[in-house]
């Protein structure tokens, strides 16, 4: 009896420490998986705040380049605008010198109603070619000093583009008499044709048509 005793108690014995061998197995392996958790969660942390501060430096970078690229158009613009301040100021002068340059002098009218150009006609008249004369004697100068605009002009009567052609060829023929009776230079001339598109009086009368059958010189210096 009391040797089976003792065989119940080393049973026991034995199975106790079993047991116990068995619990600090399984603590031992919880503990490394949760080891490892903790590992992995402490490197992802430092990748994490190794991006943050990598993420950190490229946002300064680019506040930087921003800030930079805000100056120089700041720049930019105040380049543009002096540069549109100096283009305002060359071109007022540019234009009071063209103004001075071409300083309007004379202007004299060649129309039928004076003596000039009939119906149909280009020819220059003698006494369309004494009022030439007389805005030469006006000069008082050189001539070739001077700059004439010559425009031709014509009444309503016949097409559109026959009064464009008639009024040029009216305009060349005053044109032609300067350079040939005044050796008047060619680029010191320019003609225009207006045709019917500018009347001086209405076309509905027969003293209109002739005062819109003209040749228009102004005198420039």
């Amino acid at each position: 009896m009391r040797m089976m005793l003792k065989q119940v108690a080393l049973v026991a014995v034995v199975a106790l420490v079993a047991s116990a061998c068995a619990t600090r197995g399984f603590v031992r392996r919880e503990a490394a998986v949760v080891d490892a958790k903790v590992d992995t969660l402490a490197a992802t942390v430092e990748e994490t705040q190794e991006r943050t501060l990598q993420n950190e430096e490229q946002i300064g970078v680019v506040d930087q380049r921003a800030q930079a690229a805000g100056q120089a158009a700041e720049m930019s613009q105040q380049t543009a605008d002096a540069a549109n301040e100096a283009a305002e100021a060359v071109n007022t002068r540019v234009g009071g010198v063209e103004e001075e340059v071409n300083r309007f002098m004379y202007e004299v009218t060649i129309s039928e109603a004076q003596g000039g150009f009939q119906l149909g006609r280009s020819e220059l008249p003698d006494a369309a070619r004494a009022r030439v004369d007389q805005l030469i004697a006006q000069l008082q100068a050189d001539p070739q000093n001077v700059y004439f605009e010559i425009e031709g002009h014509t009444d309503s009567t016949g097409s559109v583009r026959r009064n464009m052609q008639l009024g040029m060829q009216r305009a060349d023929s005053v044109k032609l008499y300067l350079y040939d009776q005044y050796n008047v230079p060619l680029h010191r001339m320019s003609v225009l044709s207006f045709g019917e598109d500018r009347p001086a009086a209405p076309n509905d009368t027969a003293e209109g048509r002739a005062q819109n059958r003209r040749v228009v010189i102004r005198v420039r210096s």
